[in-house]
């Protein structure tokens, strides 16, 4: 077990990690990895056919991320940095879908002048839900709810 892995070599492992999973499933797949930030690694994975490994609304690549998180963890025993995993491209897909779905919220709030509580969503969708809404004048969002239920709420700022 490595004392401290360095940010790339998180990267690494976490890729090999991901490419051994897609072989598993009988996938092809091209995997690497980029470093986003000073802290943050994500790893992708390119190809056709990936739509196992994301599942309904990004179920499986939300249980794939965390196996691989935790694969890398158990690499290291000191705490590693964020690692993000993507497959196919989903990630900004759904973001892109979700900030045209927050504009059309943003539009019914500021007409009718009520806030609008969405349905329950994940950290990473809500937090597109706040930064989206954060772009925008005049209105404001909070979460509300306790995990699985946290959810976010569009209301007029002020």
């Amino acid at each position: 077990m490595e004392e401290s892995l360095t940010l790339a070599q998180q990267g690494e492992v976490a890729r090999d990690f991901l490419a051994g999973l897609v072989r598993e499933f009988g996938l092809q797949a091209d995997v690497n990895y980029e470093e986003l930030d000073e802290d943050t690694v994500q790893v992708s994975a390119a190809g056709d056919d990936l739509g196992l490994l994301v599942g309904p609304r990004g179920a499986t690549l939300a249980a794939v991320q965390d196996l691989t998180r935790t694969f890398v963890q158990r690499q290291s025993e000191t705490r590693t940095d964020r690692i993000l995993v993507d497959v196919g491209g989903y990630r900004a897909k759904r973001a892109a879908a979700l900030r045209r779905f927050t504009e059309g919220i943003v539009a019914e709030v500021r007409s009718s002048g009520e806030e609008r509580a969405l349905e329950p969503m994940s950290p990473a969708d809500r937090k597109v839900i706040h930064d989206a809404v954060n772009e925008m004048d005049g209105v404001e969002t909070r979460s509300e709810g306790v995990e699985p239920e946290r959810y976010v709420v569009i209301q007029l700022a002020g």
